[in-house]
């Protein structure tokens, strides 16, 4: 399995919504999200090293500071307080923020971890959510052109888009964890769209259709774009969304920045009529709140439910 890598600029300039580029695109962007739920992006305008280089560099000097410090991060939501656990010799740490575009807490996390602030830190943050935010709903757009949908689903995706809350991870190897409390942490993101970038250091393995994993090479200048619960149900199962962990073995730390595309909680996610067909395609999942699906998906995590989405949602 080798995942497709595609270039929305051509020539500087990005992709013509419209244009024969943009149709021939679409079918592309389609046929990956449906074959292996996931494929690579360059964005060389967007994903530029000087910008990498910041990013990261904040990063580290955030999860560098003292445990007592980074725990302060509290959120009542599910997944946006400071967490860590130890699985197969590695060591994750995370950081959820809700959509730093539409609050304040990229500030609240900068105000609390640092008590002068980090303008800085907050405005490479925001800079970058903002413009793989963007990113996000070309894609949208280019799935429901290569579905042959009318225009008017695209309203369906930009409301699939409603939020982009952000993560920030940092893993490293750890071969003294011996008593796991996760055997490993393979599992399908819950949201619409996930868009990541990492600094160089890899360690993302895919599981194939075929039930093999796969390792994810990022270059330098791609993100990798991962399919979500949320649009493999919009869609019907028709896409697939990448079962994906996370796996570290040489000395180097591992950073990824990750911006989770999703419906606001609010939202009902109901399959388009021209999605569904009695014979290939029949109705798999039933209009649910996206909201009551996160929470479920967060009180029964413990018990390692990897098909959430068909137990809460399918016939």
């Amino acid at each position: 399995m080798t995942i497709s890598c595609f270039d929305f600029w051509k020539g500087g300039m990005i992709v013509e919504e419209g244009s024969v580029e943009w149709e021939e695109m679409s079918m592309k962007v389609k046929e990956a999200c449906e074959n292996d739920g996931c494929f690579l992006l360059r964005c060389d305008e967007i994903n530029s090293k000087g910008a990498r280089e910041e990013l990261f560099k904040n990063m580290k000097a955030l999860f560098h500071l003292p445990q007592e410090t980074k725990k302060q991060y509290i959120s009542s939501k599910p997944f946006r307080s400071f967490s860590l656990y130890n699985y197969m010799h590695t060591h994750y740490e995370s950081f959820g923020l809700d959509d730093v575009l539409l609050s304040t807490s990229v500030d609240t996390l900068a105000n609390l971890m640092w008590p002068q602030g980090n303008p800085h830190f907050c405005e490479t943050l925001k800079g970058m959510s903002l413009k793989m935010s963007e990113v996000s709903l070309m894609i949208l757009k280019m799935i429901v052109e290569g579905y042959g949908l009318s225009q008017h689903h695209i309203s369906d995706v930009e409301n699939m888009k409603s939020s982009s809350d952000v993560r920030l991870n940092m893993y490293n190897t750890d071969k003294s964890n011996t008593g796991n409390k996760y055997k490993a942490n393979d599992h399908t993101d819950k949201n619409t769209l996930t868009i990541l970038c990492e600094n160089e250091v890899q360690g993302l393995q895919v599981l194939s259709k075929t039930g093999t994993w796969i390792d994810i090479m990022i270059p330098e200048n791609c993100f990798v774009v991962i399919v979500g619960d949320a649009l493999k149900a919009w869609s019907n199962g028709r896409l697939h969304a990448a079962t994906h962990r996370v796996i570290m073995s040489g000395e180097k730390e591992r950073y990824t920045f990750g911006v989770f595309v999703a419906p606001t909680g609010e939202m009902k996610i109901e399959v388009p009529g021209g999605l569904v067909d009695d014979k290939i395609h029949p109705l798999r999942y039933r209009p649910f709140n996206y909201g009551e699906f996160l929470n479920f998906f967060a009180s029964t995590r413990s018990h390692n439910m990897e098909n959430a989405l068909e137990v809460f949602a399918g016939f």
